[in-house]
């Protein structure tokens, strides 16, 4: 495994601590911070749903989560997964994720960060919505992107997770 794909940036104590469960306890609350959700996934090893704060970028229709942080847990349970659900309040959308290629990240990235900046630029390694293709492709394999799409009705469609 290469640098890039092994890259995770652990959050600091007041991350850990405070900020991700005070996002967590509004979303889980119905109140959205710039499209924050609770992300439900299974554990790739445990089974176990596993939940962490999300941003959820919208571009040209299409959902997508990003990692900022990395190759992080949740990363790794998605791409065994092949999914999840997302939480906002007592609402749970299901869905299937495919991974998005690291010449195809771009665009999403400066979308990403062009809304999120204040928030993840730190993770970015000086990159930011305004930087050229190129030094955004430079940075992609260090950060997951996922589409995720919905999956509406049938069985098991709200796990409850």
């Amino acid at each position: 495994m290469s640098a890039d794909t092994t890259h995770v940036m652990k959050p600091g104590w007041f991350t850990v601590r405070v900020m991700n469960p005070f996002v967590a306890w509004l979303t889980r609350r119905g109140i959205s911070v710039w499209g924050s959700r609770v992300l439900a996934v299974r554990g790739r090893k445990s089974g176990e749903w596993r939940r962490t704060p999300v941003n959820l970028l919208t571009v040209d229709g299409a959902q997508y989560l990003v990692a900022p942080r990395g190759h992080v847990q949740w990363t790794h349970n998605m791409r065994a997964a092949g999914g999840g659900e997302l939480h906002l309040g007592r609402h749970a959308q299901p869905f299937t994720a495919v991974e998005i290629g690291d010449d195809d990240k771009p665009a999403l990235l400066r979308a990403y960060l062009k809304r999120w900046k204040a928030e993840v630029g730190v993770f970015f390694q000086g990159v930011g919505p305004d930087s050229t293709d190129a030094e955004l492709r430079a940075v992609a394999p260090r950060h997951p992107v996922f589409r995720i799409t919905p999956v509406t009705g049938g069985p098991g469609a709200a796990s409850g997770a």
